[in-house]
C-alpha cells in the first residue's frame, strides 16, 4: 500500500465523520449559536479537501503517474474521473440538482410566500452568479483539457534520440495541480455564494455522493474479485 493510499483510506475515513457530524446539524439555524456550529463545520469540511490536495500535490511530485493509476480508487470511480479527480463542473450539476428537488418538495410552501431557506430557496441572484461561476469554470476545464492533450500528443518525443523525461514528468505534475487547484476553488467559491444553510446541504449532497459511489465501485470490485 503506498503512503497516499493509507492517507487516503484514513481521510475518507473522517469525511465521513464529518458528514454525519453536517447530517447532525441544526437546520434551519434558529439561534446565532447554530448559526455560528454551522459556519464551523463548513469551514471544517472545506479544510479536510484543502488538506486532501495539499497531501495529494506531495505525493504527485514524487510519482504522478501513481496518482493516475489511483490504486486507491475503484475502477468505477477511476471510470468517472478527470484527470486525476472529479471533474470540476459537476459542483454545478449538484446544486442544480438539489436545489430542484427541495423546491418540488416546498414548492406549496413557497407559492404561499414561506421562504424555507435551503437549496431550494435560491435567489435570482445566486442562480446568476452559480451560472457565471458555471461558465467560467468550463473554459478552465477546457482549458485543461487541452493541456493535457497537448502533452499526450508530446509523447511521441519519447521515441528520439534523447527524450527528457523529467521535463515530460514535470509538464504532467503541473497540469493535475492545475486541475486539483480548480477542483478545490472551484468548491470554494460555490460554497461562498451560499448562505450557511444552504451551504451545509450542499456539502451533505456532495460528500454523500462521493462516498455513494466509492462504496458502491469497493463493493463491485470485491464482486468480481470472486
Amino acid at each position: 500500500m503506498s503512503t497516499f493510499t493509507a492517507f487516503y483510506t484514513a481521510w475518507s475515513d473522517q469525511l465521513q465523520q464529518l458528514l454525519r457530524q453536517l447530517c447532525s446539524a441544526p437546520k434551519p439555524p434558529t439561534t446565532q449559536d447554530h448559526l455560528h456550529h454551522l459556519n464551523h463545520l463548513v469551514n471544517k469540511v472545506l479544510s479536510h479537501y484543502a488538506e486532501y490536495y495539499r497531501v495529494k500535490a506531495a505525493a504527485a511530485e514524487r510519482d504522478v503517474l501513481d496518482i493516475f493509476a489511483a490504486p486507491w480508487a475503484s475502477a468505477f470511480e477511476k471510470s468517472l474521473h478527470w484527470i486525476a479527480g472529479w471533474r470540476p463542473t459537476t459542483v454545478f450539476h449538484l446544486v442544480y440538482t438539489e436545489s430542484s428537488i427541495l423546491f418540488e418538495s416546498h414548492i406549496v410552501d413557497i407559492l404561499r410566500g414561506v421562504r424555507t431557506g435551503d437549496l431550494g430557496d435560491l435567489s435570482p441572484t445566486q442562480f446568476r452568479r452559480v451560472s457565471e461561476l458555471q461558465c467560467e469554470t468550463v473554459k478552465e476545464e477546457n482549458a485543461i483539457t487541452d493541456e493535457l492533450s497537448e502533452w499526450q500528443h508530446s509523447v511521441s518525443d519519447l521515441m528520439g534520440a534523447t527524450p527528457d523525461v523529467d521535463k515530460m514528468i514535470e509538464r504532467l505534475v503541473t497540469v493535475v495541480r492545475k486541475a486539483d487547484d480548480l477542483r478545490l476553488r472551484t468548491l470554494k467559491r460555490v460554497v461562498d455564494m451560499l448562505t450557511p444553510q444552504q451551504a451545509l446541504e450542499f456539502l451533505i449532497a456532495a460528500v454523500e455522493l462521493q462516498q455513494g459511489i466509492r462504496e458502491w465501485g469497493m463493493n463491485q470490485d470485491r464482486e468480481c474479485n470472486y
